[in-house]
């Protein structure tokens, strides 16, 4: 009886400990979170439709968005429904970057979560879209990566894995740890 009370001990005390890890990260997240929520934007826009030039004048890329705050002291803006199209250098064809939501840093950095979505617009693109659930966007450099489960759909194959890096300006692309990939097959007639 005494080493089954001290193996419940033992348990009881170990679920303790994670619990209190848990609640100790999430209420660090929550408290970035509140933070934004506690503070009031110095303006918002509804409906907002932007195009973002470089200093020769060539356009870089747009944001399309149901909703922008920008936050000042904060030096962020917080968007709802963001739609961006990617135009990369050497007059590339753009691509276009969609989620849920996204925040702007001043570094010129996006961060898009949830329901992310990358389209090529170049029909006869080997990649054709993308889906996962976070990405950073680096709009200096059209870099974008992420470190979350990817999925890739290309031309005639659906490849799966995490840890993803796309260069937009040479079309190149890394996939850090690849689980599996599904080849469509094409039946002669």
């Amino acid at each position: 009886m005494n080493r089954l009370n001290s193996i419940a001990l033992f348990v009881l005390l170990l679920s303790a400990l994670v619990y209190g890890i848990i609640e100790w990260r999430t209420a660090s997240i929550d408290q970035y979170t509140s933070v934004i929520y506690d503070r009031r934007p110095d303006f918002i826009t509804e409906k907002l439709q932007s195009k973002i030039y470089s200093d020769l004048g060539q356009l870089t890329h747009t944001v399309a968005a149901a909703r922008m705050e920008h936050y000042d002291d904060l030096e962020i803006s917080y968007f709802e429904a963001p739609n961006y199209t990617l135009y990369p250098q050497k007059d590339a064809l753009p691509w276009q970057v969609s989620a849920r939501e996204a925040t702007l840093y001043k570094d010129k950095r996006v961060e898009l979560k949830n329901q992310v979505h990358i389209q090529a617009t170049q029909s006869d693109s080997l990649i054709k879209e993308i889906h996962c659930k976070k990405i950073i966007l680096d709009l200096t450099t059209n870099i974008i990566s992420s470190e979350q489960p990817v999925v890739v759909v290309g031309k005639d194959f659906t490849m799966y894995g995490s840890g993803l890096i796309i260069d937009l300006n040479t079309k190149q692309m890394t996939l850090t740890q690849h689980e599996r990939t599904i080849y469509k097959r094409h039946d002669e007639s």
